[in-house]
């Protein structure tokens, strides 16, 4: 939850990520708060009362994925959110005359994000879900030791260079820092 709070702070994109890997986690411990009791919350060490915090999070988060039937797959829609506001902010750089090179970098890069979304059978809603899924993959095929082609990891370096770009933009809004006009 601390992690989740900053991240959120500071990079919406790191956000969205780390709130897809709590999902699979709060999964891979069968959205049983005693596994997640046993398996996660001791790895805080924090003082009683940050680690009841903590918990506390873990089990709304747990028992959001229950209700919302999020057990197997798919994204809790506090996280959909998430992604659709920064979808939004995308839409708006896209068509505000003051991101010229928001709206170069996009279109350098508009055909590799079409190309994944076909190949993954173009089941996502939006461009940045788009972008955050072939990053969060290759992610998840590292972590599993699964080979990740060239042209993927081409793909996720374009990906992420929009990302980052989109989240310090993101940041910059709810600062009150930026001047789409």
């Amino acid at each position: 939850m601390i992690v989740a709070q900053q991240k959120k702070k500071e990079n919406i994109v790191e956000y969205i990520l780390y709130m897809w890997q709590v999902e699979d986690l709060i999964r891979a411990n069968k959205v049983d708060m005693s596994l997640i009791d046993k398996h996660i919350i001791p790895g805080y060490q924090q003082n009683e009362e940050i680690t009841l915090e903590i918990r506390d999070w873990w089990a709304n988060l747990t028992e959001m994925m229950r209700i919302e039937n999020k057990a197997e797959k798919g994204h809790l829609q506090i996280n959909v959110n998430t992604v659709n506001d920064v979808n939004r902010l995308h839409n708006q750089l896209l068509k505000s005359p003051n991101e010229v090179a928001y709206q170069h970098l996009y279109n350098s890069m508009a055909a590799s994000i079409q190309e994944f979304d076909n190949k993954s059978g173009n089941v996502l809603e939006n461009d940045i879900a788009i972008c955050l899924t072939a990053i969060y993959g290759s992610f998840l095929m590292k972590l599993k030791n699964q080979e990740v082609s060239k042209e993927t990891s081409e793909a996720i370096k374009v990906f992420s260079r929009l990302l980052g770009t989109l989240a310090k933009k993101y940041k910059e809004e709810q600062e009150g820092k930026l001047d789409l006009n």
